[in-house]
């Protein structure tokens, strides 16, 4: 086996980039679905400590996405991604080791920590530092592996809790970072460094800094979609029932989910690639408003089409996370500018959970209307933003 990959071999890039990257999310963002509530018992606490603690790390993944892009930047992606894995694994055994909250709390900093430096926004980085405007479609391609993370980490997770315990599953994770990868993320290619200064025109569109405006139209549509997304990850099964479902046709539309987004970065892979990222981002972000008029108009008979509609949606602005800051602006300076961009989404992610939990508390159904005004102010931003 080749001690690095070359840059020329896209597809074995993509594919080693999409399995760690699948590591990453299964071991992060889908652990507290699974162990939450035995961790929360096996240390005598509420499961609101366990979701605190994971809230904490997103926070903390938000404020160390701009030093790792800017170092991706500078020096290539390859030892960033590296890194990560093992402060994963460092912060998966604290936790599987931990005997108290303080140490929980500590395990999932160290989580955050690596979700900050390891997930899609170091993952895009490296690729737009390899394979500059043509990056498109390799990132396209690890979303398309990435995609199945939940599918991959939820049995996963599950299969070791109930053979053997939440700790013994968080240790497990720690090893598979170790063991599988680790050495995937030694094998990619790094580009040579390159000061920001030093990129070219074609690169840097007029020469000039992106307007501010326009960036912070960018950072509030990425701000808002995350909030969707992770609202409704949380809670699209009581939302569901709300509008009229059952219990099982809510939970068999939100298996839909997971389908409707790898359906859309096919769709945009294929068709939706011979178009401006723009195009698709803004075809994306009106597929969550017009699911929840067809959910309030319909109600539960709706649920599946809702969950199609808002998986589709979501999984195509996933890819625009990455794809559209590299076609306004370029690859240089990319991985700093996306850590900027991103971080008032991490925020608004940990606490979409909990204010879309209080509004469905409180109203319902039209707790839809929320989330369904924050999509159509995300799509009038991008309507603002100029194409270039």
């Amino acid at each position: 086996m080749p001690l690095r990959l070359s840059a020329d071999r896209r597809g074995a890039v993509v594919a080693a980039l999409g399995v760690t990257q699948t590591i990453g999310f299964a071991s992060s963002y889908y652990i507290p679905a699974v162990l939450a509530v035995p961790m929360a018992a096996g240390l005598n606490l509420s499961p609101i400590w366990v979701y605190g603690a994971f809230s904490m790390a997103l926070i903390v993944s938000a404020f160390v996405g701009p030093w790792a892009g800017a170092r991706i930047d500078r020096l290539g992606g390859r030892g960033v991604l590296m890194g990560s894995n093992l402060i994963f694994a460092a912060g998966l055994m604290l936790l599987a080791l931990a005997p108290s909250a303080p140490v929980l709390f500590m395990g999932w900093a160290l989580i955050g920590l690596g979700m900050g430096i390891g997930l899609y926004d170091s993952g895009f980085a490296l690729l737009a530092g390899i394979y500059g405007r043509g990056a498109r479609g390799a990132m396209t391609g690890i979303t398309l592996i990435a995609g199945f993370a939940s599918t991959v980490g939820w049995p996963l997770s599950g299969l070791i809790l109930a053979h053997w315990g939440w700790r013994e599953a968080c240790a497990t994770w720690a090893l598979i970072h170790l063991l599988i990868a680790l050495p995937l993320n030694a094998l990619l290619p790094t580009p040579a460094a390159r000061p920001v200064a030093e990129a070219g025109p074609e690169e840097a569109e007029d020469g000039l800094p992106p307007p501010r405006g326009e960036l912070a139209l960018l950072a509030f549509v990425f701000a808002a979609t995350w909030f969707i997304s992770t609202a409704m990850a949380a809670h699209l099964p009581g939302l569901l029932q709300a509008a009229g479902a059952s219990a099982a046709t809510a939970i068999a539309a939100g298996a839909l989910i997971g389908p409707a987004q790898v359906g859309a970065r096919l769709m945009e892979f294929s068709l939706l690639g011979r178009f401006h990222p723009l195009v698709s981002a803004r075809l994306a972000a009106a597929a969550h408003p017009l699911a929840a008029l067809l959910l309030v108009g319909i109600g539960g008979p709706a649920a599946s089409a809702f969950a199609l509609l808002h998986g589709a949606g979501n999984g195509i602005l996933t890819i625009a996370k990455g794809t559209l800051p590299l076609a306004l602006y370029g690859p240089a300076g990319y991985g700093r500018r996306l850590g900027w961009l991103s971080a008032p989404a991490r925020i608004t992610q940990a606490a979409a959970p909990l204010v879309f939990g209080a509004a469905l508390t409180a109203w319902g159904l039209n707790a839809i209307w929320l989330t369904a005004g924050i999509g159509a102010a995300a799509l009038a931003a991008l309507c603002l933003i100029r194409r270039r």
